[in-house]
């Protein structure tokens, strides 16, 4: 089941064309439980700031926060659970531009099998955006999985951690959770999280970690919409023998994540 909304009305074969053949523009997901999502503020403040960096002729006129959570609520119908992207596609004249929402099946928060990755070398252009541009993620994840493993882990050639291919990493050593600090994706699902953390009074910090800093981690996880406490069993050759104490802690914290409802 997939359902698809230009600025709040049927998708029209010229947008959708438009979005499958310029690969420029902006997006984010989210899961929405019961008509709300966790971290709905900051999805639209991430919308809001892609469209400041890509579209600047554009801004005034985008579409408001309201009207963003307007066209989400409308796209839903009468589904209360579903996966949903709001992506921000420039016309033609880049001074204006349409908002796409596509509703999907909800993907479950269930546990999953812990990830083997395949630590790399590389870095995303406008690493602070959710962008289309993946081609070359893409790639490194295919060749990965290719060769026996699951994922892959971003490091820049200054050897500093970054990111995975579509989630943000997290370490746990003796003194709590680490976070990289790096030119990144600051995912919705991380910062949620971050927060739930320090109210719940678990240390965790961030700061930049080289390879030999992560190799030295006693647990790993990944964290995005799709699964917050995502174990990570090895990265390379590295094991991580205390990721389920890191993913418990996860799993605390984001019970006590609050959702915001996606009201008229």
């Amino acid at each position: 089941m997939t359902l698809i909304e230009i600025n709040g009305a049927e998708a029209s074969p010229e947008v959708l064309h438009r979005a499958a053949t310029w690969n420029y523009g902006h997006y984010t997901s989210m899961q929405v439980r019961n008509r709300a999502v966790a971290g709905l503020d900051d999805h639209l403040r991430r919308l809001h700031a892609g469209s400041a960096t890509l579209f600047p002729s554009a801004l005034s006129g985008a579409p408001t926060s309201a009207e963003m959570t307007g066209y989400i609520r409308q796209a839903l119908r009468d589904l209360t659970d579903a996966s949903v992207r709001v992506a921000v596609l420039p016309r033609r004249d880049l001074l204006s531009v349409d908002v796409m929402v596509s509703v999907s099946e909800p993907v479950p928060d269930t546990d999953r099998a812990p990830l083997r990755v395949r630590g790399i070398t590389y870095e995303r252009e406008l690493p602070h955006l959710k962008h289309m541009a993946t081609m070359g993620l893409t790639y490194h994840v295919l060749a990965a999985r290719a060769d026996g493993f699951d994922d892959v882990l971003f490091s820049g050639r200054d050897g500093f951690v970054r990111e995975g291919s579509v989630w943000n990493a997290v370490f746990l050593d003796d003194d709590g959770l680490v976070w990289p600090s790096a030119p990144m994706l600051e995912g919705i699902t991380m910062q949620v999280l971050q927060r739930s953390l320090a109210a719940l009074g678990i240390p965790s910090s961030t700061r930049p970690l080289s390879r030999a800093d992560v190799a030295a981690m006693r647990g790993a996880a990944a964290t995005n919409s799709h699964n917050p406490a995502q174990p990570i069993a090895a990265i390379d050759d590295t094991a991580f023998p205390a990721t389920g104490e890191l993913t418990t802690l996860l799993r605390r914290a984001w019970e006590h994540v609050t959702w915001t409802p996606l009201i008229d």
